[in-house]
Parts: structure tokens; C-alpha cells; sequence
């Protein structure tokens, strides 16, 4: 099961001569969803820590407008930890399980690398080759969702809502919060037959952005979709590929869009392995995702890696879709 949200992709990406988002960096995490996507545990509290690495670049000169600054090729390595809690309530909607989610901020450190700087009050009026890290704290994410079951068939519907940390810093390369408020609505469905140990999954959404205050920049609104195909090679192990598309359907505005208005796109394929296993009788589930970027457009192109860690704080383990989700049976 995966609850966390991408808010806090923290590197820094170009466009040619335009932008796809400030820094092309949107606030949901791509990549976060996978294998399990729909499927709602039983009432309880749960916990999930995932662990986030990007790495990428874009060159060929091109332009692009991060942190109220001018940047051309650019290369970037960022970490990420988000630590998030579960709560699934014993309400119903429409016989839906009434469930959220709190992601608080946490620390990140994301290396930026940019060619050229132009107008940096920190590092100079302009520059080449200039590098910038910072540990610094994250955004908030706050999350609702509705969940159903209905045989092999899970699905969610929910809402997250951005809060900047206050931790932004205009001029500076680095920054773990983007300052920016957002609101991503999505909707999530697996397929999980228990009798084969396969799962089909699928998520997709779109985040409405709002304006960051400080650099005057509303970042265009996005499009996001992820899958997932896995296979239970065990009853604790699995395997499968997993993948997302993003696209920025409206483009930039505000006074901070120098570069004008301007879409982004890309296209990510990967791997997924997970094991599940119990310290007593507390069930923990690991798993590791990696992803590989092609056919981006207007961002950053590069791969992304997640390593999460996921087990109930308290639940009624003898829900049915409980263990049905956690013991596939051959």
C-alpha cells in the first residue's frame, strides 16, 4: 500500500526557453504509487516511511526560471525521507472505508548544479558552474481518502491538500519546500487475484497548483498517471514493473514567468521488488521501486528510486482484505 505523496521532488529541471512548472518540479511525487495503489486497509493506524533519490540533468543550454533565478544546464541529486501516518477510520461513505493521511515535513538536501546563474543575491550576479546544497525542511501533505472493495477489484478516491513549511528561501538553488500551495485529487484501482498472486494497478489524478508568494510564479496545473503489474513469487515476495506519465495541461503565470508559458511531459518505465515479513506477529512490508525517465519535455530527465517501509501501528488483522492482500494463496 502506498500513501505517500510526492510534494517535496526537490531538484531542479530546464525547459527550452520556457518553463514546465517553477524549477519543472511538481508538487506530487511521481513514482509514488505502484503495486497495491487502490486497496484500503481494514480500521486502524498504520505507518509508512518511504525513502525518495532522484538524479538527473538537462543541458543543450536551455533555460529555466528556480527560486526567482535564471539557471541553464542543469544537474541535480536529491534525497527525500517522508515519513506518513495512516489513519483508516471505522466511518463509511457510500460503504466506502472513511480514511487520512498527515506527511510532516522531514528533512531533504537536494545538490543542484547549474552551467550558467544569472541574478543570485546569494551567489552572485552571474556565474558559471555554480553549485548549491542545503539541508532544509520540507512541506506539509494532508490527505483524505475513500476506499471499497468488491471481490478481487479496491479503489480509492481522495484529496491532498500542499502547506508550505516556511522554510523557503527566494535566490537560493536548494530548497526543500517549493512554497507553493496545491491541491491533488486523485483516483486509485487494483486488481489483485489472491489465488495467482497477481496485481494489476493503476493511479491517476491532476494537482491544481497555487502561486508562490515569494517569487510571484503560479505554477501551470498537471496531469499524473502511474502503473503498476506485479507478480507473488512467494507469499512474501514480489516482482513486477511499474511506470508513470506526466503532463502539464495549462501553462505559467504571475510576474516571476519570465520565460513565458510552457508544458511539460515525461514518460518513466521500471522495476519493483517487495518482501513481506513479520517481527512476532507484526506483518512489515519493504519494497523498492526504480524508475528510469525517457521523452521528457521542458524537465528534468533522469532516475528515481524509492525504499518503503510499511506496517500497521493498530488494526484488526482479521479483516478479510487484510490478509487476502498480504498472503496471496497459490
Amino acid at each position: 500500500m502506498i500513501f505517500g505523496f510526492g510534494t517535496m521532488l526537490l531538484v531542479a529541471a530546464a525547459a527550452e526557453n520556457a518553463k514546465a512548472a517553477e524549477g519543472a518540479v511538481g508538487v506530487y511525487l511521481l513514482g509514488a504509487r505502484g503495486p497495491m495503489a487502490g486497496f484500503t486497509p481494514p480500521p486502524g493506524l498504520y505507518f509508512q516511511d518511504d525513502t525518495y533519490f532522484y538524479d538527473g540533468k538537462i543541458g543543450g543550454g536551455r533555460t529555466l526560471p528556480f527560486g526567482g533565478l535564471l539557471v541553464a544546464n542543469v544537474s541535480a541529486t536529491t534525497w527525500m525521507n517522508l515519513p506518513t501516518t495512516i489513519w483508516v477510520t471505522p466511518a463509511k461513505i457510500f460503504g466506502g472505508d472513511l480514511a487520512f493521511s498527515a506527511t510532516v515535513p522531514t528533512f531533504g538536501e537536494p545538490r543542484v548544479n547549474a552551467g550558467l546563474l544569472v541574478n543570485s543575491p546569494r551567489l552572485g550576479p552571474i556565474g558559471a558552474n555554480v553549485s548549491d546544497s542545503e539541508l532544509n525542511v520540507s512541506d506539509f501533505l494532508v490527505s483524505s481518502f475513500v476506499g471499497w472493495h468488491s471481490g478481487n477489484f479496491h479503489w480509492q478516491l481522495g484529496v491532498s491538500g500542499i502547506i508550505p513549511s516556511g522554510s523557503y528561501v527566494a535566490g537560493q538553488l536548494s530548497n526543500a519546500s517549493l512554497n507553493r500551495p496545491g491541491v491533488d485529487i486523485y483516483g486509485a484501482l487494483t486488481w489483485l487475484d489472491p489465488t495467482i498472486g497477481v496485481d494489476l494497478s493503476m493511479a491517476m489524478g491532476a494537482t491544481f497548483n497555487q502561486t508562490n508568494r515569494a517569487t510571484d510564479y503560479k505554477t501551470g496545473d498537471e496531469f499524473h498517471l502511474e502503473w503498476a503489474a506485479s507478480k507473488y513469487i512467494t507469499k512474501e515476495f514480489t516482482v513486477g514493473l511499474v511506470g508513470y506519465y506526466y503532463q502539464q495541461f495549462t501553462g505559467d503565470s504571475g510576474s516571476g514567468a519570465r520565460l513565458g508559458s510552457f508544458e511539460g511531459r515525461v514518460i518513466a518505465l521500471g522495476g519493483t521488488v517487495g518482501y513481506t515479513f513479520e517481527v512476532g506477529k507484526l506483518p512489515i512490508s519493504t519494497r523498492i521501486k526504480v524508475y528510469r525517465e525517457f521523452d521528457a519535455q521542458n524537465r528534468m530527465e533522469g532516475t528515481s528510486g524509492f525504499f518503503t517501509v510499511s506496517l500497521p501501528l493498530a488494526a484488526d488483522s482479521s479483516v478479510k482484505p487484510m490478509s487476502s492482500a498480504i498472503k496471496a494463496k497459490f
